[in-house]
């Protein structure tokens, strides 16, 4: 049975600890999914939709709409207009915001950042809603997304070097998903963006889907793929 859901913010109802959080947000049948750190970083709390509310938004949006994975923001509503994309964070919850009780952050307060204890605790939410989305491309964002995906997604070591400038929008099997690194968007200039926009234009036009014909385990000629 196939997941349709009637909203594009928090489609799956996640419910995590805190007070105030930038829930996962998109289309439920994504092939692409972009993984961001936490609100403190990566903004969203006004519009409660992850990557908006930043100086870089524009350019990071405008990358990725040429890319095709959006079709633009809503400049009032700040709602993202998603093409079988996903987004969220690997830490939904506001900085300061798990223990309850606290004031809503600014856009611009990073105080109080995720211990690793934090990130433990609601690893089990973003790793849950990876697999409801079932995504054939994760684009991680940031070093620290990225090596939460190569380490939990991938077969590379943990102790591999993460060089996120020579990782920006190349492509690195993983299992089951293709992963496609993103420099933090602080550091961009032109040619990151359309690195990026030229990287997701070609992935598209190629056969980027990760699945495997089992057919020759069943009966008949048929093909069996799965993820």
């Amino acid at each position: 049975m196939e997941y349709v859901a009637d909203t594009l913010r928090n489609p799956f109802g996640m419910d995590p600890p805190c007070e105030h959080s930038v829930p996962g947000y998109g289309d439920t049948r994504a092939h692409f999914h972009v993984v961001g750190d936490h609100p403190g970083v990566h903004g969203g709390l006004e519009a409660r939709v992850p990557f908006t509310g930043r100086p870089w938004s524009p350019s990071f949006f405008d990358a990725l709409s040429r890319g095709g994975l959006v079709d633009g923001v809503d400049p009032d509503s700040g709602e993202v207009r998603v093409r079988r994309t996903f987004l969220s964070y690997l830490h939904t919850c506001a900085p300061g915001s798990m223990t309850g009780g606290a004031d809503a952050p600014t856009e611009g307060d990073a105080a109080g950042s995720p211990t690793e204890s934090d990130y433990a605790a609601l690893e089990p939410y973003f790793d849950a809603e990876l697999r409801a989305v079932t995504a054939h491309v994760l684009l991680p964002v940031g070093e620290r997304a990225t090596r939460h995906v190569f380490e939990a997604y991938t077969s590379r070591s943990r102790e591999a070097e993460v060089d996120m400038e020579a990782l920006h929008a190349t492509e690195t099997k993983g299992s089951g998903w293709l992963v496609v690194p993103v420099l933090e968007p602080t550091d961009w200039n032109d040619a990151h963006a359309d690195a990026l926009a030229d990287a997701l234009v070609a992935l598209r036009e190629s056969d980027y889907r990760q699945t495997s014909d089992l057919g020759r385990f069943h009966p008949g000629d048929e093909p069996y793929f799965v993820r």
